[in-house]
């Protein structure tokens, strides 16, 4: 076998408290799709930030080799300049540029000292329509959602023909049409002589896409399996350190990874009506009639005619594709989205006219936002600080006072149930992993005590064991009687976790299913508008 093109050799990373990269070797040849596997904090992404320059030469142990010769990258520059470019999980875009002004960022097209603006559009029309984006060049990125903006990146790096191209989490916010194509353009790289490293929690894309995999687990490589020799299973057990049988574990059992009781807030500290409730698959906990929002006055309607009924103790699945409406829903019930044009929301038992985030948080509904960078967290302050944040009413006594003994012994108490993996609460969220910062959001929301709890794509980007743990809470939620929503572009999450699903579809329901109708071709047509095609 000829010599490899990139080689890590016992690296070692270390950071405050925690040691990242622990005698760490890998391989990756010309012309492979080599897939990295692992739990959240397992040292995937901070590998590749080696790699990538980001974590300079002289911050680590250990080698990197290019072509067999020693490597050492003092930034992003060098990293490029030999031929590796990184998409990490954190967006590199600038919300107030257009698309191709961000494709082309720091290499446009010139005509002398000035910007070829017409060369630039251009050749950023043709990339867009190259990888199958309806997307005009002029749009700026800030109008985009975020699986748009995935896509952005990854037609950026694609453009700059690297030799190793570093794909981490590339389709956690994809839809699966989304996904296919993505695959086949790395497929069509591969064929031309890319080489690409590939980071996923999807283990079917991985098996789909890779030539070999590597496994790491708390920062040590594990094993190399060729994909042929891989199974879904076998490398779970290997990421895990155990087997696991069963990925959507469901009532009665749900206290089987979990035994400590996540409480919400103590008795006599809940928000105004947000009483115990008690599961009941005939007591209606949130009703919407006919429900009709716009993103503004005066603006179309991106929300129309939904109803539907969420029951103390069971969990509502919503799916579609994307721009489907999924997010404005949830984000319009907790009121921090939209106009309401006409219709009416119930809960429990009152009105829900007028909502703000505040007001909701008081009456029991709290949402977990899919972005959790932008919305979930404030990522320069402390775990405990976070967790706390939506709760503070709580902790404030006489003159404004907070109460930070009663608050540190609060978010202690969640921080233990939670399993956040960090040396304590006053780690900054920032550098948590992507699965201990979804458990903070988490953690967050239910410090509020609610009765609804909607959870916007809770388990994108984050491992299977970090899933499993937020499969569990789900169904300790419910066995306690909260309601959840469950948003989610995984079909086999949806039909997993879910009682019922609804599908949207252009913004309204194109189809309800009651969990004997589940299936993933009848989902499928209802999210594109033929819900009687399957």
């Amino acid at each position: 076998m000829p010599s490899p093109l990139l080689e890590v050799r016992n690296l070692v990373k270390k950071f405050p408290g925690v040691v990242a990269l622990k005698n760490v070797n890998f391989e990756l040849h010309s012309g492979e799709v080599h897939a990295l596997c692992g739990e959240n904090g397992a040292g995937k992404s901070t590998l590749i930030k080696l790699l990538g320059g980001i974590y300079p030469s002289g911050s680590y142990a250990g080698e990197i080799l290019v072509d067999g010769r020693p490597v050492g990258f003092h930034g992003i520059r060098d990293a490029e300049h030999a031929g590796i470019s990184v998409i990490t999980q954190e967006f590199a875009l600038v919300d107030a540029l257009s698309v191709a002004e961000n494709i082309f960022l720091g290499r446009a097209p010139r005509r002398g000292l000035r910007v070829d603006w017409l060369e630039m559009h251009q050749r950023a029309a043709a990339l867009l329509k190259d990888f199958g984006l309806n997307l005009e060049p002029e749009t700026p990125v800030g109008t985009l959602g975020i699986g748009q903006k995935q896509l952005i990146e990854i037609v950026r790096a694609m453009d700059k023909k690297s030799r190793v191209l570093v794909l981490d989490e590339p389709t956690a916010a994809l839809t699966e049409q989304e996904v296919a194509v993505l695959l086949d353009h790395l497929r069509r790289l591969r064929a031309q002589g890319t080489t690409c490293i590939y980071i996923s929690h999807k283990l079917d894309e991985v098996l789909a896409i890779a030539d070999r995999i590597t496994v790491l687990r708390d920062g040590a490589s594990i094993t190399t399996l060729a994909v042929q020799d891989a199974t879904i299973p076998l490398i779970i057990k290997h990421m895990v350190g155990r087997e696991i049988t069963d990925l959507f574990p469901r009532r009665p059992g749900w206290s089987a990874l979990t035994p400590t009781r996540l409480e919400a807030a103590p008795a006599g500290q809940r928000g105004e009506g947000a009483a115990t409730l008690r599961p009941s698959n005939d007591q209606a906990v949130l009703s919407v009639r006919h429900l009709n929002v716009a993103l503004a006055k005066g603006k179309p309607e991106v929300l129309h005619d939904i109803s539907f009924e969420l029951r103390a103790g069971e969990v509502l699945g919503f799916g579609g594709l994307m721009g489907a409406g999924r997010t404005e829903l949830l984000m319009h019930l907790f009121g921090a989205w939209g106009h309401r044009l006409g219709g009416e929301v119930i809960l429990k038992g009152g009105p829900h006219a007028h909502p703000t985030p505040g007001g909701s948080i008081r009456r029991g509904l709290v949402l977990a936002s899919e972005d959790r960078r932008r919305y979930g967290l404030i990522l320069a302050q402390e775990i405990g600080f976070n967790l706390s944040l939506s709760s503070l009413r709580e902790f404030t006594r006489c003159g404004g006072r907070i109460d930070a003994p009663a608050e540190q012994v609060r978010n202690q108490h969640f921080f233990d149930s939670l399993r956040v993996k960090a040396p304590g609460q006053h780690t900054r969220a920032g550098t948590l992993s992507g699965g201990n910062q979804q458990k903070v959001v988490l953690g967050k929301a239910l410090m509020t005590g609610p009765s609804v709890v909607m959870l916007d794509e809770p388990t994108r980007g984050i491992d299977v064991g970090a899933k499993l743990e937020v499969y569990e809470l789900i169904n300790r939620l419910t066995a306690e009687g909260e309601a959840v929503i469950l948003v989610s572009s995984e079909l086999p999450e949806l039909m997993g976790m879910s009682d019922r699903i609804i599908m949207l579809h252009e913004g309204a329901v194109g189809g309800e299913f009651a969990r004997a109708d589940f299936a993933q071709e009848k989902l499928l047509a209802a999210a594109m508008g033929h819900a009687h095609a399957a």
